[in-house]
This record gives structure tokens, C-alpha cells and sequence, in this order.
């Protein structure tokens, strides 16, 4: 029988049985889908880190395209605020709407 299996598939083996004895054979299915629902979540939230920096460089790529747009409609931008800035474009679109 050891020259079927090598020594970690026995370890495999023996925590199965442990398992099995410890909670029962009616409770491995509930068991199953618990580690199942967390690797999900670990899965889902090491995602999630690697789109944060995406996040970040497109947020940063906006402001700077309203940043441009600005400046190509004579606003000033120092000292102002993404908000104020989107404030002024408007005013001055319209304006430019209504000539």
C-alpha cells in the first residue's frame, strides 16, 4: 500500500479522517462551502489591491485632461480646486454657448 501513495499523501488522507471523526460526515458539506465563501472574499479583495492603483492613475489622469481644458479656455487653476475649476468651465462654456 506505501508504494501507492508517497508520504504526503497520507498526511492528505489522515486530516481528512480527522476531520471526518471530529465534526461527521453531515457537517463536511457546510464545512466545504465556508472555505469556499473565504477564498472567494481572499480572492475577491487581493483583486480589489491590484485595481486601487488603476483607481489612482485614472483619477489622477482626469484631473489632469480638467487641468488642460482650462487652461485651453484662459481659466487660471492655480490655487483652486478640482471643484472650482469644473465651476469656472462651466461658466465659461455657457457663456461661450450663448454668443
Amino acid at each position: 500500500m506505501y508504494l501507492i501513495f508517497g508520504g504526503q499523501e497520507w498526511i492528505v488522507i489522515l486530516i481528512a479522517l480527522v476531520i471526518i471523526l471530529i465534526w461527521g460526515p453531515s457537517k463536511l458539506p457546510s464545512l466545504a462551502r465556508g472555505m469556499g465563501e473565504a477564498i472567494r472574499e481572499f480572492r475577491k479583495a487581493a483583486s480589489g489591491i491590484e485595481e486601487e492603483p488603476k483607481r489612482v492613475e485614472k483619477k489622477e489622469e482626469i484631473d489632469q485632461k480638467i487641468v488642460e481644458m482650462a487652461k485651453s479656455l484662459g481659466i487660471s487653476t492655480e490655487g483652486k480646486t478640482k471643484e472650482q475649476i469644473l465651476d469656472e468651465i462651466n461658466k465659461k462654456l455657457a457663456e461661450l454657448k450663448k454668443q
